[in-house]
């Protein structure tokens, strides 16, 4: 009798286990057809990973025992959480603009933490906080960056028509990044490691090693070399229309971060009302650098640029915020310098890849940052973008810590 016991207790603690960590609902209910981008989370696998990463860090088992915290978090606050994350894009619309859906468990519970997180009310059932926006649709919450689509989706939700499927767009990833066109989807894998986050479609990310290896040995902020595509694809990020007919065939940049003192001057009057000048100085944090264009045709890209009101009559470069620059011809293309101190481009490489180190200079750079976003911010030491042909690469890599990324943030 005990034996049957045992037994029955290990399987219903197995089942439990089962269903709390591993059994997903794999249907996607809330992308709409017109969707052509989407970022999944497996929020079971993201699970299984903490309670791992947890367990074998006993420093962490106690942590925060006795503290009186704010304990209203997101699966506190009446929004049930889903088995994935659902992000998406909507075909042309800008890219900025992203969104998810959430159901709602208890309404009341929700627009309590709306209060608290200090939500705005800026319509019938629509609030903001910052660059985020929700709306409450019934038992549901519309969550995004902009509030410009949110009629659309409350339409595609109401038509109740569900075309996707998780097995689509992730398989046993953490996560992935996927784009839709047509009939065809690209997914791009995302997996967090104890100190990186990488975003792949190829299990050939050797390929990349050397030139991260090349630039972890130089103290520069930022290096960039692309070609023709890859900055169509950048520009297009930027919402800057690069054309083909540009004749641009080739970027690279080089940048370093130097923290400086502005003086700002402004005029007041003394007590004979006599205008006076007064100079406060703040100090501020700028990159020097210097990008090049190569060129089919440097007189029409030159133009082209003119056009564009991307040059200006003193011959600075608008189009980046940066200033002051001085642009000039060469014979391949252009060059655009920062004036207030030269930097040299690194050596070419043939290569499309964009490598960006962490630097304290930056956090001094953000006025609104919390707690929270300083201590991410502050544990990243690079992020690298790489191409080579149909192979992509992206990692964000963590300094070297004690704990994994996972238990950091």
């Amino acid at each position: 009798m005990k034996r049957k016991l045992i037994v029955l207790a290990v399987f219903l603690i197995a089942a439990t286990i089962y269903f709390l960590l591993f059994h997903k609902n794999k249907t996607l209910k809330y992308i709409p057809e017109n969707a052509d981008a989407v970022i999944l989370i497996d929020v079971k696998n993201l699970k299984r990973q903490y309670i791992a990463s947890f367990a074998t860090h006993p420093s962490q088992w106690f942590r925060g025992k006795g503290k009186k915290g704010n304990t209203n978090f997101i699966q506190e606050s009446g929004v049930e959480i889903p088995d994935f994350f659902q992000i998406f894009h909507i075909k042309n619309t800008s890219f900025l603009q992203w969104y998810c859906v959430f159901e709602l468990t208890d309404k009341q519970k929700f627009s309590a933490y709306l209060k608290q997180q200090k939500f705005v009310r800026k319509g019938e059932n629509i609030f903001q906080k910052d660059q985020l926006f929700l709306k409450i649709d019934g038992k549901k919450c519309i969550v995004g960056t902009s509030d410009l689509a949110f009629e659309k989706i409350s339409h595609s939700m109401s038509s109740g028509k569900n075309v996707f499927n998780a097995d689509s767009f992730i398989d046993n990833s953490l996560g992935s990044i996927s784009f839709i066109s047509g009939q065809r989807i690209r997914n791009f894998s995302i997996d967090l490691n104890s100190d990186e986050i990488e975003i792949k479609n190829t299990p050939k990310t050797e390929n990349f090693a050397p030139i991260i290896s090349d630039f972890q040995q130089k103290m520069l902020f930022l290096d960039a070399e692309l070609d023709a595509k890859n900055i169509r694809y950048f520009s297009a990020f930027f919402n800057v229309n690069l054309a083909d007919s540009s004749q641009v065939t080739h970027f690279k940049t080089t940048a370093e971060l130097e923290q400086v003192k502005d003086t700002i001057i402004t005029y007041g009057y003394d007590d004979n009302f006599n205008e006076i000048e007064k100079k406060t100085f703040q100090t501020i944090t700028q990159p020097n650098y210097v990008i090049a264009f190569q060129s089919k045709d440097v007189e029409k890209t030159w133009h082209y640029f003119q056009n564009k009101k991307w040059i200006n009559a003193g011959n600075q470069f608008t189009a980046i915020p940066f200033q002051p620059n001085f642009v000039e011809k060469n014979k391949t293309g252009m060059e655009i310098k920062s004036t207030r101190k030269p930097v040299q481009l690194s050596s070419k490489l043939n290569e499309n890849y964009i490598f960006v180190r962490n630097n304290p200079l930056l956090l001094s750079s953000f006025k609104t940052v919390t707690a929270t976003e300083k201590k991410i911010v502050s544990s990243i030491d690079y992020i690298f973008y790489g191409n080579k042909g149909e192979d992509y690469y992206i990692i964000l890599k963590g300094k070297k810590e004690e704990l994994p990324l996972i238990l950091r943030w």
